[in-house]
């Protein structure tokens, strides 16, 4: 049983319940000092039980410890367990994972992959990438237990209305409280780094695909990241997705880059833009991220694209980023293009 998992969410309520039906009978049925004793164990017990069961509550619906190592100081995901994969059904893609050991970040994280279907049997050809990044506090995971991706990226593909594309799914913290905000940390944690240049390095190792011109999404701060990185990497990826993102880090990086170059208004105003395009989405009831989204395409102009979409009702949850995940996906995909033939390498029979 991992601590994301329903038994262990029932397993805690019903130590909290059991923990509140021996206080009550215990309460006045025991006397004296021991009577005391038990009160203050029974009371103390009920307290710990209920936020137990608060908090492996949450931890189901953000997956920020998937694990128990990840849980007692192990680094984000190092154990983390596979997404299920399909199999013997040629309309449905495939899901696999590699540990990026990243020269440039000096960090160590897993990646989830997800390979189109038809990728394994056209190995000369070269696939367009998009680069999906989770919020905080949460996981990759949460694209698969929470957004349904494969089956998404599956419906899409088989439609037509997305191209056949690798989804690539990274850690962008290396510890599950650690917030990030995919900058590099003074004295800290290089995630930037690491999503720019470790993970890229990585996929087009061990993946037949596009050697640049990828693509990024994200919700939340993952849609924040998705922004920013565009924004600051526009030799590395074209287009970018932001699902309820926002346009500046909710933290310090340590030497008041917050402010500036990682606050994506402040590089609209002072800064040549690149000629990316963006695709930013959000509920109308989404109070920040709708100011943000606003703010950024106003400030928008040649050569940056900005595409806007709102959704009425909604929130900043899973089920809205649920209702603009596939619309996404679709335009990354009409942005980025479609899969082309390549030629054959020596390192090609190498390749996943």
């Amino acid at each position: 049983m991992s601590p994301d998992s329903l038994a262990v969410e029932v397993l805690a309520l019903a130590a909290t319940l059991t923990a509140a039906v021996a206080l009550a009978v215990g309460w006045g049925a025991i006397r004296g000092r021991l009577g005391i004793l038990f009160r203050c164990a029974a009371v103390a017990t009920c307290l710990a039980t209920t936020a137990a069961t608060g908090l492996i509550w949450a931890n189901r619906q953000i997956d920020a410890y998937p694990t128990w190592s990840s849980l007692f100081g192990s680094a984000t995901g190092t154990s983390a367990p596979m997404p299920g994969t399909p199999v013997g059904d040629t309309t449905a893609g495939r899901i696999t994972s590699v540990t990026v050991a990243g020269r440039a970040s000096g960090l160590t994280l897993p990646v989830y992959v997800y390979l189109p279907p038809g990728y394994t049997v056209q190995p000369r050809t070269e696939y367009p990438v998009i680069e999906a990044l989770h919020g905080y506090p949460g996981s990759p995971l949460q694209w698969f237990t929470k957004l349904d991706v494969a089956a998404v990226l599956d419906k899409e593909i088989n439609a037509g209305r997305m191209a056949p594309t690798v989804v690539v799914f990274p850690y962008q913290t290396p510890a599950p409280m650690l917030d990030t905000e995919c900058t590099n940390l003074v004295n800290g944690a290089q995630a930037e780094t690491f999503l720019t240049v470790d993970v890229p390095a990585a996929v087009r190792a061990d993946f037949h695909v596009r050697s640049g011109g990828w693509g990024l999404t994200g919700y939340s701060a993952g849609g924040y990241c998705a922004t920013d990185l565009a924004l600051r990497h526009p030799g590395e990826y074209t287009a970018a997705a932001s699902l309820s993102g926002y346009a500046e880090p909710g933290i310090r990086v340590g030497n008041g880059t917050e402010n500036t170059t990682y606050n994506d208004l402040w590089r609209l105003a002072h800064l040549p833009l690149p000629a990316v395009s963006l695709y930013l989405a959000c509920a109308r009831t989404d109070v920040f991220s709708l100011r943000d989204t606003v703010a950024l395409a106003r400030a928008a102009r040649t050569p940056l694209s900005v595409t806007t979409s709102y959704i009425n009702g909604g929130g900043h949850n899973s089920q809205t980023w649920q209702a603009m995940e596939a619309p996404a996906f679709d335009w990354l995909s009409n942005t980025l293009g479609r899969p082309l033939p390549r030629t054959a390498t020596a390192t090609d029979a190498s390749r996943t």
